[in-house]
């Protein structure tokens, strides 16, 4: 295994990125279809104010277009063993899903039998539904509810029990601002021993007010000093920013190391077509350090 050029980091994070959308917004993949990658991964949140009905007709639209659907599967949501293999069969009588991501989800109290993903995995849900890959998640700058040392033991536990299951494993991160601590999670990630592909959330352009909503629903660290390295400022909510600082002071610091498999998850807050827009001017570019201080402004005003 060899360190990697700065061109083979940026191949690998545009090949094949994966997107994210929720039921009700089913319709921008329909609308942005011709430019989206074919077969490109599309994870379908879990919504607390969605169906299943919901969940499953939008798998079933993106299996339709030439996607393949990534049901998010939130354990606190789940009513009972009964909900789960209802939705479950409904997803793939529709959709016929190749991968789901189990996470625990955002309710402070289960409305079921399963306190968090690892519940669900021991649960039986992998050989009750025949699931060959699964997506976790990964928390680079730590979770506002449950502390460090918990995250690594769970992230370690679920990993070694789903290869157990005989399922290939994949952790999406939660979006952030910080590249710093994305690349330093990585390095303890590998360290650990955890060979598995990592998917880097990153949100697509979006103006700053909805970036800081979405980073304080989600316990998202959003300092001064943090979203300035990012690219904007908190006086200036109006704006829009988009993750190109962001992926030039990531792709910088994965330069030179051999990291395994990193690709990227794009969150769409400004919409799936400008986020699919950027992808495509960023995977089209090389992106320099020279160039970093204009990037993450030139699209907008």
């Amino acid at each position: 295994m060899t360190a990697s050029t700065r061109h083979d980091v940026e191949t690998a994070l545009f090949r094949n990125y994966s997107l994210e959308i929720t039921g009700k917004d089913i319709g921008q993949i329909e609308a942005a279809r011709s430019e989206i990658p074919v077969g490109a991964p599309i994870n379908i949140a879990f919504l607390g104010n969605e169906t299943h009905a919901q969940r499953i007709e939008a798998a079933a639209r993106i299996r339709k277009w030439g996607f393949e659907p990534v049901p998010i599967i939130s354990s606190r949501r789940l009513r009972s063993v009964q909900d789960r293999d209802e939705l479950l069969g409904g997803l793939i009588s529709a959709a016929r899903p190749t991968r789901f991501m189990l996470v625990g989800g955002d309710p402070s109290s289960p409305a079921g039998p399963y306190k968090d993903s690892l519940d669900l995995i021991a649960g039986g849900i992998i050989a009750d539904h025949d699931i060959v890959h699964v997506g976790i998640a990964g928390y680079p700058e730590g979770h506002p509810r449950i502390d460090r040392r918990r995250l690594w033991e769970a992230l370690e536990q679920k990993v070694e029990l789903l290869k157990t299951c005989g399922c290939t494993v994949e952790i999406t991160t939660q979006f952030g601002f910080d590249a710093d601590a994305v690349i330093d999670w990585i390095v303890e990630v590998r360290a650990r021993g955890i060979d598995v592909p990592i998917r880097i959330g990153v949100p697509g352009p979006a103006d700053v007010k909805r970036l800081l909503r979405f980073a304080a629903q989600f316990g998202v660290a959003s300092s001064a000093a943090i979203v300035g390295k990012y690219g904007f400022s908190l006086a200036n909510l109006v704006s829009k920013v988009g993750p190109d600082r962001f992926m030039n002071r990531l792709q910088g610091g994965m330069t030179g190391r051999d990291l395994g498999a990193v690709l990227l998850h794009l969150y769409p807050f400004g919409g799936i077509a400008e986020t699919v827009a950027w992808a495509a001017r960023a995977a089209g570019r090389q992106i320099t350090e020279s160039e970093g201080g204009a990037l993450g402004r030139a699209p907008y005003p």
